[in-house]
């Protein structure tokens, strides 16, 4: 990302404080609950000293039965108390998580909408890791905040036995708090550098399973093990490094707060022995004293899960907070279908001009592949108008005055490798549910064998990246969900490279057949596909050398014949 580091704090600082206002509502329920739990729990103590002071010297069964009520009063405020403070808050905490994730997967969705400089693994983490721990600052503060409220009350009712008691739970909480909060600023830093490292390691993952059998292919299978080893080699010496700093944190706020305890037992203990306080100020004390710890304990930790939110707040802020790579502009296309690229200079393109008119069905017989990338990128919106010379127009109306989901809407561009997603045949191919040409569609892309080989039909388990179909039929089942978008203009990029001759040329006809009437750009070297075609277009280091049908240029431009005959 090209930010300066010194804005990335105010903008995890800003992520935060939205996390936090939208929830004020929960937090304060959350907060009255937990501070009656904390507060269940101090007395609890404090009634025991209470009971041993009078109820015992009064000996009677109804001092005795007051007694047991009261206990039972507190156990059950703590225990609903906490039940139902612990519920808000998660509900609370999980629902923030779930709009951090949503944001974030709809920047990584739309790389032309970001200047991100982060790999979709990356993406991956700081929607998922980032997004929870972000969160979590919801239960935080209300944690912090009970836990402070128990402190003080017990800090108030050891000081009402003696003064001294009081001042050395607050002295002793303000000295382990100062020495934690120097120690929870390495935890944020290393948080933030361990999830960095494992977004790059996620990152590579996903490079290796999408490009595992080119590897395989040329034996580059064992460099991309090594670069990807080496990388999960960093990343797991600093989870050790974080381990480590969260070890000594852990250790240092248990010794310090048993120190603490420790401390106001043994000078309860001398006071007692001393007669400056009676025997049940001294059960209360040593009750306190270990009941103290637990809240000395979580409000020793919050700075650390303070530091951890933060940091993963600063990590999300690399994706939301990032400039826009382009302003789309307000228009949508107009009806109809034409299509016209007007002097495209990007990659290999060098001034490309053509024109493909409403319901025309053009192929575009590119020789080098890299120009027919290039040539679906653009077209596709992944590059933004500013990145290259030249115009697109659809429908009469530049690109660059179009937004991208209105353009997308009109035109639809299929990749050569469209993803695969978990799911069913019918969700994969109609992923909103509303498409009215499914059957058609099926049809159209030769998916009917597929369909037919399970009982279930379009309802047979889809698994992640389509692992359970072959490539042709990953392949055909990518057509199939372009067809069934029944677009204005539909671009498919090499859409039957996996199948067989036969099912190829039965493709093509379909393809013609059904989007008979509306625009169709193929771009392709498949002969099948080109015969089908109103007319091809010969891309050639850049631009168009040639135009006619398939057949004209088979008998008169011999290199077109060398780079598409089989």
């Amino acid at each position: 990302m090209k930010n300066p580091d010194t804005q990335r704090p105010r903008q995890g600082t800003a992520i935060l404080r939205t996390a936090l206002r939208r929830n004020v509502g929960a937090m304060i329920w959350g907060t009255v609950l937990m501070g009656l739990y904390q507060a269940g729990e101090t007395a609890f103590p404090i009634a025991l000293g209470l009971i041993v002071e009078y109820t015992l010297q009064d000996r009677s069964l109804g001092s005795l039965g007051l007694s047991i009520g009261a206990l039972a009063v507190i156990i059950t405020t703590v225990s609903l108390s906490w039940r139902f403070g612990m519920r808000v808050l998660q509900k609370a905490n999980t629902t923030e998580a779930h709009r951090w994730r949503v944001q974030v997967a709809e920047c990584g969705l739309q790389p032309v909408g970001r200047d991100v400089d982060l790999k979709s693994g990356e993406v991956l983490t700081i929607a998922t890791e980032d997004a929870d721990q972000t969160a979590d600052i919801i239960e935080v503060v209300p944690l912090l905040i009970s836990s402070l409220v128990a402190v003080l009350v017990a800090a108030v009712a050891l000081g009402l036995a003696d003064i001294r008691l009081g001042l050395l739970v607050i002295v002793g909480t303000v000295v382990i708090l100062s020495i934690l909060s120097v120690m929870s600023k390495r935890i944020g830093a290393s948080t933030q550098e361990q999830q960095a490292r494992v977004a790059r390691a996620g990152a590579k993952v996903a490079d290796l399973i999408t490009g595992l059998r080119p590897l395989h292919g040329f034996g580059g299978n064992h460099a991309a093990f090594a670069s990807y080893r080496k990388v999960s080699t960093e990343a797991k010496h600093q989870a050790v490094t974080v381990a480590r700093v969260n070890g000594a944190y852990a250790g240092a706020a248990l010794a310090l707060n048993a120190v603490l305890a420790a401390a106001v037992t043994l000078t309860a203990g001398w006071l007692a022995f001393d007669g400056q306080i009676n025997i049940g100020e001294l059960v209360m004390a040593v009750g306190l004293a270990q009941f103290i710890m637990e809240p000395l304990k979580m409000f020793s930790e919050m700075p650390k899960y303070v530091m951890m939110a933060r940091a993963s707040a600063e990590r999300m802020a690399l994706v939301l907070a990032a400039p826009p790579v382009t302003t789309p502009g307000p228009e949508r296309p107009a009806a109809g279908g034409d299509l016209e690229i007007d002097g495209i200079r990007y990659g290999a393109l060098r001034g490309l001009r053509l024109r493909v008119s409403a319901g025309e069905f053009v192929a575009v017989a590119a020789y080098q592949p890299r120009a027919a990338a290039d040539f679906a990128a653009v077209l596709a919106v992944n590059v933004p108008p500013h990145a290259y010379e030249g115009a697109v127009r659809v429908s009469g109306r530049e690109v660059a005055g179009l937004s991208v989901e209105a353009v997308r809407e009109h035109m639809l561009v299929n990749p050569y490798d469209g993803e695969i997603f978990a799911g069913t045949l019918r969700t994969n191919i109609d992923p909103s549910g509303t498409s009215g040409s499914v059957p058609e569609a099926v049809e159209a892309s030769m998916l009917t064998d597929v369909v037919a080989l399970h009982r279930e039909g379009l309802d047979h388990g889809v698994r992640d990246r389509g692992a359970n179909l072959s490539g042709g039929q990953r392949q055909r089942l990518s057509l199939a969900r372009a067809l069934a978008a029944d677009t204005d203009v539909l671009v498919l990029h090499d859409p039957t490279t996996a199948v067989d001759a036969v099912t190829e040329q039965l493709i093509a006809r379909n393809i013609a057949k059904l989007r008979r009437g509306r625009t169709t750009v193929v771009i392709t070297s498949s002969p099948a596909v080109l015969d089908a075609a109103d007319r091809v277009l010969v891309l050639d280091d850049g631009v168009i050398t040639a135009e006619d049908t398939h057949r004209n240029l088979l008998a008169t431009d011999e290199a077109y014949c060398l780079a598409v005959a089989r």
